[in-house]
């Protein structure tokens, strides 16, 4: 198989059934994984008993496939008819293919297994560039060329049991961040530089990351959940720092927009938070565009009325805070994306919703 564009397998169809020998899958269903393409225009569900594909904006279902033993993960390449799949950590038998040891290259479009790579341990997530499959362990991140499953590149990192990490997107070398070493430290390599850097982003542990697609800007929360911070990657530098509230949470996903204007965070008190950033002129240069100045919402909104005593009241006061919020009931674990529309996001429920 080869990494170029033009030798990909096609894109998805507008919609894609099961072949006639393929059963559909009945719900109600337990699902282990939602998460979106890197261009948010698709989203999988992971269950029980195989996954599904959605198309986002028009919504709709575009694949369904069944796997008897079921999966854990599955991680999608923009639009094409490659997927890595992990099979479930109760496969039936400790060979078998599909386990959470196993990683497989699935050509959906011919149906079958197009490559394997299998590890000692669980796989605790995957991502995907056209170039590099990146697979994380709990204490190991691997990369792989696409093309051939070579191996290029292993990183140590702290217990990383959410598997986070996150690579940019853009044609050219790889930045990859990750957690470090140390606790609430995160790892940017830059292998267009070939330089590493560590950022000590928080005081306790990170649980969420997110990275602009050309790598230059970094989103991080820590276990905590109350305060959310944004990192210039090619210095390390703090660009921001944001407040989704007082009370600890857990935070379930971070979102940057197309354009780094605006980040969404989505957590366990049923709070969708917006919140209008400066990071964007780390992405686009310093003039913002049009569309931004004409938006309703303004980050002086997202200032506290009392920023005017920074530095005499508590950090609390002083804060930036969300410019939006949508509410759904507390305890719902979601994701989130921005879409293709202007302004607007979508929000995916591991309910069904």
């Amino acid at each position: 198989m080869s990494s170029s564009d033009d030798t990909l397998p096609h894109p998805q169809a507008e919609c894609s059934s099961p072949p006639p020998n393929q059963s559909q899958i009945q719900l109600p269903l337990l699902i282990h994984q939602l998460s979106f393409n890197q261009d948010s225009t698709c989203f999988s569900a992971v269950t029980d008993r195989g996954f599904f594909v959605f198309n986002t904006e028009p919504y709709r279902p575009l694949i369904c496939r069944d796997f008897e033993s079921g999966l854990s993960l599955l991680s999608m390449l923009f639009r094409f008819e490659v997927f890595v799949l992990v099979g479930s950590s109760y496969s039936p038998s400790p060979s078998a293919a599909a386990t959470n040891t196993k990683a497989l290259l699935w050509d959906d479009h011919a149906s079958r297994c197009i490559g394997e790579l299998s590890f000692r341990s669980p796989i605790r997530s995957i991502r995907l560039r056209r170039d590099t499959i990146v697979v994380i362990l709990l204490h190991k991140i691997y990369l792989y060329n696409f093309s051939d499953l070579k191996l290029l590149h292993q990183l140590e990192t702290t217990s990383n049991p959410k598997g986070l990490c996150e690579v940019s997107q853009i044609s050219g070398p790889m930045l990859l961040v990750c957690p470090g070493l140390q606790k609430g430290s995160v790892r940017v390599e830059n292998y267009g530089s070939k330089k590493c850097k560590f950022i000590n982003a928080h005081s306790s542990n990170i649980t969420c990351l997110a990275l602009t697609h050309d790598g230059r800007v970094l989103a991080t929360a820590s276990s905590k959940g109350t305060l959310i911070r944004c990192f210039n990657t090619l210095d390390g530098t703090l660009i921001q720092e944001v407040r989704r509230g007082a009370d600890r949470a857990e935070i379930y996903c971070l979102a940057f927009s197309p354009t780094a204007q605006w980040l969404a965070v989505s957590s366990d008190k049923g709070t969708i938070h917006v919140f209008s950033l400066k990071a964007d002129s780390v992405v686009l240069g310093d003039d913002r565009s049009t569309s931004a100045l004409e938006s309703p919402l303004s980050n002086q909104s997202a200032l506290s009325s009392l920023s005017i005593l920074k530095g005499v009241l508590p950090k609390y006061f002083s804060s930036e805070w969300s410019v939006a919020q949508f509410r759904l009931p507390e305890g719902s674990r979601c994701i989130v994306a921005f879409g293709q529309q202007k302004n607007t996001i979508m929000i995916i429920g591991m309910d069904g919703r």
